[in-house]
């Protein structure tokens, strides 16, 4: 089944809401936040998992106690935009260890890519190591960020959507 075949209710936004804030929640206490049954909590779960709208689970790590003081947005820009070109490059950027988010984008730059560092030396590393040996590459630029704002795994917006259908349907 796919994600936009199924049609959500605002139950389904609400588990999804509980479920971006805390993924490990059992279905019973899920249930109890919404005031669903766990057997309905865990049917409507499945059909979302396999549907797609839930891709899977994971631990939200800190990467400032594992090491990871800095965050460097890093800017390509390609030789050429040829299908070929693009299709080489995104074979081997996904293969940098270093990288945790890259992006083809509109503008005059062709990929954002992500990676977190410890310290200026080891992006110096990086750098040596995996951006210069990315294939078709015309120009490097780094930016450093210097505090981070927001970080969302959901973003609120979605969960909107669900309260609006609450307004809709009553």
């Amino acid at each position: 089944m796919k994600s936009a075949a199924l049609e959500l209710d605002r139950v389904d936004f609400r588990i999804l809401e509980v479920l971006a804030a805390e993924g490990r929640i059992s279905d019973v206490a899920l249930g109890e936040m919404i005031n669903l049954s766990s057997t309905a909590v865990a049917r409507r779960r499945r059909i979302m998992e396999d549907s797609g709208i839930i891709m899977g689970y994971s631990a939200r790590l800190s990467l400032q106690e594992l090491g990871f003081s800095g965050v460097v947005i890093v800017m390509v820009e390609l030789r050429s935009q040829a299908e070929h070109i693009l299709d080489e490059f995104e074979r081997e950027v996904v293969k940098c260890p270093s990288i945790s988010y890259c992006g083809f984008i509109s503008g005059d730059t062709d990929f954002i890519i992500m990676i977190h560092v410890s310290s200026l030396d080891e992006y110096d590393e990086i750098y040596r190591r995996e951006l210069s040996n990315l294939p078709n590459v015309a120009k490097i630029r780094s930016s450093f960020v210097l505090r981070e704002v927001a970080r969302r795994s959901a973003v609120p917006i979605i969960f909107e959507r669900g309260k609006k259908l609450v307004r809709r349907a009553g």
